[in-house]
């Protein structure tokens, strides 16, 4: 029996209050989160924003015990699937892969090579697939794999997105259930879906899956939803944490927020769609901060739904897609990475100016780039606008 390798990929989050500015550092430095015309300005834009980004990130942090808890839950599903995993009589072993902190990808590669693995699964715990997500997981490791000449032996299987998966949907429904029966009027409860936001260009000009894959896990889930309390709910879908300036996917969660309560929503279910684990954008932005904004606007009964963690059903989906997948061919980890447009978004082919899609980019980047410089030259008392006395 060939030894298997389960790779678990994820985010990652600072564990500590002094983890935080070099996490946020990691993060801004990858070019699939903030993209700009000239790459040579990627490091130098990250350290900016960690540095400006950092106290009030370490402030949200504190609000939620000092650290995230994303490594501790991941680990926890790593060790829960592979015991079931073992339970029906595989041979493996699971890996954690954080993309932006400890343990990152490259330990991960390690310990499948020291382990002696035959084989791998790659499983993102994301699941709807984004350029800005799996996409820079994959493309991440498909980078070790080449440089590393063992890695690149071993046989990999790469489970790209399962957003529609029967057991994850499933899942879904069940906790979403359990809160809507606690409501005053549970037909009437409004089932409120919050995904993590991305740039609208990824998805209109790159082609970015996202949207239409989060769009397609909300339908199935309500569809589950219905089918275990025998009522339809009304339900919405927005999109939060979006960075920069440019245009995200909308609706934004926090404007949503504002007009439910002024549609006199009494019962709000509120639901991380694109979140498989508790960490700051549900234990701070929406627990703490969507839920004073709701009630500010008299929204009376907030009741998010947690998680999926280690949910008995959410690790047996993640068995069934694993075993699926070993049956399966091996990828290419460039191939799953691709998008079906390819387009050369960054930098743009032809210069315009304006409030359209294609335009909204380059303002935006060029705001960051004319920002840079002014800092720059407050810092160092030097420049145009020291010359002509404006400074």
């Amino acid at each position: 029996m060939s030894r298997v390798g389960i790779l678990l990929m994820n985010l990652g989050g600072p564990e500590r209050i002094q983890d935080v500015g070099p996490f946020l550092y990691n993060l801004f430095s990858d070019p699939e989160i903030i993209r700009l015309p000239n790459p040579s300005l990627q490091k130098p834009l990250a350290w900016l924003i960690s540095t400006l980004r950092s106290k009030k990130s370490q402030q949200a942090y504190r609000t939620i015990g000092g650290g995230s808890p994303l490594r501790r839950i991941t680990e926890q599903q790593a060790r829960e699937l592979q015991s079931l995993l073992r339970q029906r009589g595989l041979d493996v072993t699971s890996y954690v892969a954080m993309r932006y902190w400890h343990p990152f990808t490259e330990s991960a590669v390690a310990d499948i090579k020291a382990d002696g693995i035959d084989e791998v699964v790659v499983l993102p715990l994301y699941p709807h697939f984004s350029l800005s997500t799996s996409g820079s997981s994959f493309r991440e490791l498909n980078r070790l794999r080449e440089e590393d000449t063992f890695f690149r032996q071993l046989p990999i299987r790469c489970i790209r997105s399962w957003y529609d998966h029967p057991g994850y949907v499933g899942a879904m429904a069940e906790l979403i259930a359990q809160q809507v029966v606690l409501s005053e009027s549970p037909k009437e409860a409004h089932v409120f879906f919050t995904a993590h936001g991305v740039p609208k260009s990824y998805v209109e000009q790159a082609g970015d899956p996202y949207q239409k894959e989060i769009e397609g896990s909300t339908s199935l889930i309500m569809q589950g939803l219905e089918s275990i309390l025998g009522h339809a709910n009304p339900y919405t879908l927005a999109y939060q944490s979006r960075v920069g300036p440019e245009e995200w996917l909308k609706p934004y969660t926090d404007e949503v927020l504002e007009d439910l309560g002024k549609k006199k929503t009494r019962d709000l279910i509120v639901v991380p769609i694109s979140f498989v684990s508790e960490h700051i954008e549900t234990l701070e932005e929406i627990d703490i901060s969507y839920r004073h904004l709701a009630e500010k606007n008299g929204i009376i009964n907030f009741r998010r739904v947690r998680a999926l963690d280690t949910y008995p059903a959410f690790i047996e989906a993640l068995a069934d897609l694993v075993t699926t997948t070993l049956e399966g061919p091996e990828v290419d980890l460039d191939a799953v990475a691709r998008l079906p447009i390819k387009v050369k978004l960054y930098p743009q082919e032809k210069w315009q100016w304006g409030w359209n899609n294609s335009s909204e980019v380059w303002n935006g980047r060029v705001a960051m780039i004319v920002f840079l410089c002014f800092l720059v030259e407050l810092l160092t008392g030097f420049g145009p606008l020291h010359s002509v006395g404006l400074l």
